[in-house]
């Protein structure tokens, strides 16, 4: 296959458990050449769902055969609703069903949702199995795949069941992209305009320009701005893999927009990365109204989202969270569940202007519920 863009290659620098993260264009149709040097044994287990299965499977199992490794191939329902105890259940007696050593590979073909899950059940089966990512969602590919964090949801909230555990490697080819519905694209491209705001300021001017051209399928930049997100996020994990310091930083919005996945039930009425949107708007009106932060770079914040049609509230937008009944007091409750309460008290990462986030526990609720309310009415 014509592979006009190089291939890029970043190291997450873990000690025993660094990896490769190798982003480049075609190389699902290489997958074997980069998968076998990790492998144990010549066979691995496939775990995708039925959307990857439908436009992704068919590449990677051509390249895998004609590598002359085996495989088998599990294939879930798609959608966050798969990140449940009852499927990782039923995912792990798959797995055992196929008769796995310790030692295989198991191999997340997915977004978020299959990587979060897979790379779990890896962590606990036979006592933890090595796994490869292979993310086809630009959230999945800035964000989710990189860093080990694994998990599922509860009733009480999201991810507040998992693990940490490292991948083996990264496989990103962004022509996966080409199959995504619009909306899922702009749901990852928020969390790419995360790490912009955390600490990169001239990265978010870089998306201010480039944003628009990125989301309608410029390889170039496409390519460019995984590559700083997955930098970034590289940087903050090999500093601080379990997250009892910096690493919070990345959960920027994360506060706010569990929240309202929580209040949604999880459902397609908001994405995991629009919910970020909303919640990084969120987060940079609450730094406002503390006095951290000027309210020109929260304006600016607002209004990049909302060019690129991102959320940048829960009303006034043609979107379907926007019709769901949520009050103020609803989402406060939900994020007292966030897995982030620590001494009974809520991290939140506010923002003294674009590109300077910061961790802090010192927030007046009221204030809280008050952003909340000025984007909900």
């Amino acid at each position: 296959m014509n592979n006009p863009h190089p291939v890029e290659t970043l190291r997450v620098d873990l000690g025993e458990r660094s990896y490769d993260i190798v982003i480049g264009t075609g190389l699902l149709d290489r997958a074997a050449d980069y998968i076998r040097p990790v492998l144990h044994r010549p066979r691995t287990m496939i775990v995708t769902d039925e959307n990857v299965a439908r436009h992704q499977l068919p590449r990677l199992e051509k390249s895998l055969r004609d590598g002359g490794i085996g495989f088998d191939t599990i294939v879930l329902p798609a959608g966050e609703s798969s990140k449940s105890f009852a499927r990782l259940e039923k995912l792990c007696e798959e797995l055992l069903d196929k008769k796995l050593e310790r030692k295989d590979m198991i191999i997340a073909f997915g977004g978020g949702v299959i990587g979060d899950l897979t790379g779990f059940a890896a962590s606990i089966l036979r006592r933890g199995m090595d796994f490869i990512q292979i993310p086809t969602t630009l959230l999945s590919q800035v964000d989710s795949s990189v860093g080990g964090k694994t998990g599922i949801n509860t009733a009480h909230g999201k991810n507040l069941v998992g693990s940490f555990h490292q991948p083996r490697l990264v496989l990103t080819d962004v022509t996966t992209l080409d199959t995504l519905e619009p909306r899922q694209v702009l749901a990852g491209y928020a969390e790419v305009v995360k790490y912009g705001l955390i600490d990169d300021r001239e990265f978010f001017l870089w998306l201010e320009r480039n944003g628009r051209d990125l989301i309608a399928g410029d390889r170039e930049k496409q390519i460019y701005a995984i590559k700083t997100s997955c930098a970034a996020k590289a940087r903050v994990v090999a500093e601080d893999e379990k997250e009892t310091g910096r690493r919070a930083l990345l959960n920027l919005g994360h506060t706010f927009g569990h929240a309202v996945e929580a209040e949604c039930g999880y459902s397609d009425s908001i994405f995991h990365g629009e919910a970020v949107a909303v919640g990084m708007a969120m987060a940079f009106d609450l730094s406002v109204k503390m006095g951290l932060c000027p309210a020109e770079d929260a304006n600016r914040v607002s209004a990049h989202l909302t060019e690129v049609r991102l959320l940048a509230r829960l009303t006034g937008f043609d979107h379907p969270v926007c019709k769901v009944k949520m009050t103020a007091e609803d989402l406060m409750k939900h994020m007292a569940q966030d897995k982030k309460v620590a001494d009974g008290k809520l991290t939140f990462i506010l923002a003294r202007g674009i590109g300077k986030a910061f961790i802090t526990q010192d927030v007046n609720p009221q204030q809280v519920r008050e952003v909340l309310e000025l984007s909900i009415y």
